[in-house]
C-alpha cells in the first residue's frame, strides 16, 4: 500500500530507538542456551518431502484474515508437498497461550511473536525462538527492509536488549494508532474532523450533549487503554521523550506531562466520553460495536482498516490523532505489525524460513493492498482503492515523512501490561487516580531497570 512511503524516514525512527536503548544496555554475557540455528540452509522446499507446518497467527480481523489466508494458499499451490495447519487466535488469546506452547514438546513451527521485553525478549533469553541471521543470509531480508525495521525485531542473546543481536523476526504488514470517525454521525453533529486536541475535546462534549456515545472503547485487556494513554502523551510531550522512556534511556512515567496524560484520561471517562463499563468490553468487539453505530470517534490501529471498510463504506474516516496545534507535526504509536518467527523446536526450519520469507515478498505486499491491509514496505504494483485504505495511506507517508513514530508502551517492562495496564482500568471506572497510575508504572519500570 504505502507506495509514496519515505522508508528512510521510518528507518530513522527505529534506528533512533535502537540507538537510545544500545545506550543503556548492560554489560555481562549471554545465560541463554546455546544457538540452535541451523548449521547449514536449504532452500529446497520441494525436496523436503511432505511437511505439515503448524502456524500461529493473530490475523482474524477481514482483510488481514483474507491476506493470511491467500498468502497461504499461495504458498501451498507453489510448494504441494507442504500443509499449512493454520491456527489463529485473537491478539490476547495468542498472548496468554503462546508462551505454554512454546515451552511444550509438540509447539507450532511459526508463530507471530510480539516485539517488546514482554514477549520475544522472554521467548529469546529461554531459547524458545530459532534465531534467523543464517536464513537471512539466504533470502537477503536485512537487504529488502530498511535496518531499523530489523533492529526491532532483534534481541541480545541474555533477551536484555530490543534493537541489537540476532534477528528473530520478520514483519509483513505497518501499522499505526490513529482516530477513525464516523463520517455521517460528524455531519448530523455539525462537527468536521478536528485538527487539534482542543478542538477534538469540544467535539467530544457536543457528541456528549447530543446524546451520542463520543469515543467507543473496550478495555477487558487493559492494552486499549495502554494505547489510548500512548496517544494522549504523545499529543502533551515530545516524541523522543517517549523513546527514551519506553526503552529505558531516560526520564520517568510520574514526570508532568505522563501525569497529565494519565489525568485526560481519567477525566474523559468522568465526563462520560467512553463507552460505558468499558473494562467488560473486549477490544475486538469495539470496532464491530463502532461499525453498528456506537461512537462518533474510536481510536485504534490500521489493522482494523480492512474490516471497517467492509462493514461501513464510505461512512468510516481515518486520520492520525490531533496535534497539540494547527500545523504542528503528529507523533503516534506504529512502526510493524508482529514479527514471523520460527520456534526453537520446529522439525522443518527450512521450510518455516521459506514460508516466512514467502510471506513477506514483493508478492505479498501487493496481497496486502489487494485485501484492504497496508504492507509494511510499499507494494510493488498496486495501489488502495477504497476511500479508507486512501486515507490510511496518506496518515503512514505523512507520520513516516515527520519521523513521527513512537513504540507501544507495553514494551517498556515485561510487566507493563498488568503493572501499568490494571492501574489504568481502575483510573477508566474511576477508582485510582492520575498520580497513583503512573506511581504504579513507574514502580514497575524503576525495579525492570534494576534487573537489567
Amino acid at each position: 500500500m504505502p507506495a509514496l512511503m519515505r522508508r528512510g524516514a521510518v528507518a530513522t525512527a527505529a534506528a533512533l530507538v535502537t540507538a537510545l536503548a544500545a545506550a543503556c544496555a548492560p554489560g555481562g554475557s549471554s545465560d541463554k542456551p546455546a544457538d540452535k540455528a541451523p548449521a547449514a540452509v536449504s532452500t529446497d522446499v520441494a525436496g523436503a518431502g511432505n511437511v505439515t507446518l503448524t502456524v500461529w497467527d493473530q490475523e482474524v480481523q477481514g482483510g488481514m484474515k483474507e491476506q493470511i489466508e491467500t498468502l497461504n494458499k499461495r504458498f501451498e499451490a507453489k510448494y504441494p508437498n507442504v500443509k499449512i495447519n493454520r491456527v489463529s487466535r485473537s491478539f490476547s488469546d495468542l498472548q496468554k497461550t503462546l508462551r505454554l506452547a512454546l515451552s511444550g514438546g509438540n509447539p507450532p513451527d511459526v508463530v507471530e511473536a510480539n516485539q517488546g521485553y514482554a514477549a520475544m525478549a522472554q521467548f529469546v533469553k529461554a531459547g524458545m525462538l530459532l534465531p534467523l541471521d543464517s536464513y537471512d543470509q539466504v533470502y537477503g531480508w536485512k537487504k529488502r527492509f530498511p535496518k531499523g525495521l530489523m533492529d526491532l525485531n532483534s534481541v541480545t542473546d541474555d533477551g536484555k536488549l530490543i534493537g541489537s543481536g540476532k534477528l528473530y523476526g520478520v514483519s509483513l504488514n505497518g501499522e499505526i494508532v490513529g482516530l477513525y470517525y464516523n463520517k455521517e454521525k460528524l455531519a448530523k453533529l455539525g462537527i468536521q474532523p478536528p485538527k487539534t486536541w482542543a478542538e477534538f475535546e469540544q467535539a467530544l462534549a457536543t457528541a456528549k450533549s447530543k446524546g451520542e456515545v463520543p469515543v467507543a472503547f473496550g478495555n477487558v485487556e487493559k492494552l486499549p487503554a495502554m494505547q489510548l494513554y500512548g496517544l494522549l502523551q504523545d499529543g502533551l510531550t515530545d516524541k523522543e521523550s517517549v523513546r527514551k522512556l519506553v526503552f529505558g534511556s531516560g526520564g520517568s512515567w510520574s514526570d508532568g506531562p505522563n501525569v497529565q496524560a494519565a489525568q485526560r484520561l481519567s477525566d474523559w471517562a468522568k465526563k462520560g466520553y467512553l463507552t460505558k463499563n468499558a473494562n467488560s468490553i473486549k477490544w475486538d468487539d469495539t470496532p464491530v460495536n463502532f461499525a453498528k453505530g456506537d461512537g462518533v470517534f474510536m481510536f485504534g490501529g490500521t489493522w482494523w482498516a480492512p474490516d471497517l471498510n467492509d462493514r461501513m463504506k464510505e461512512k468510516v474516516g481515518f486520520m492520525l490523532p490531533p496535534a497539540s496545534q494547527a500545523g504542528a507535526p503528529v507523533a503516534t504509536m506504529g512502526g510493524e505489525s508482529l514479527p514471523w518467527s520460527i520456534t526453537a523446536k520446529t522439525k522443518h526450519p527450512d521450510v518455516a524460513a521459506a514460508y516466512i520469507n514467502f510471506i513477506t515478498s514483493p508478492e505479498a505486499m501487493d496481497v496486502a493492498v489487494e485485501t484492504g491491509s497496508l504492507p509494511v514496505l510499499p507494494a510493488p504494483s498496486k495501489q488502495p482503492s477504497a476511500p479508507l485504505m486512501k486515507e490510511v495511506l496518506t496518515a503512514w507517508t505523512e507520520l513516516s515523512k515527520n519521523d513521527g513514530t513512537t513504540p507501544y508502551i507495553d514494551y517498556a517492562t515485561p510487566t507493563f501490561t498488568d503493572a501499568f495496564g490494571g492501574p489504568l482500568q481502575e483510573l477508566v471506572a474511576g477508582k485510582k487516580s492520575a498520580e497513583a497510575v503512573m506511581k504504579a508504572a513507574q514502580d514497575d519500570y524503576t525495579a525492570f531497570q534494576k534487573k537489567k
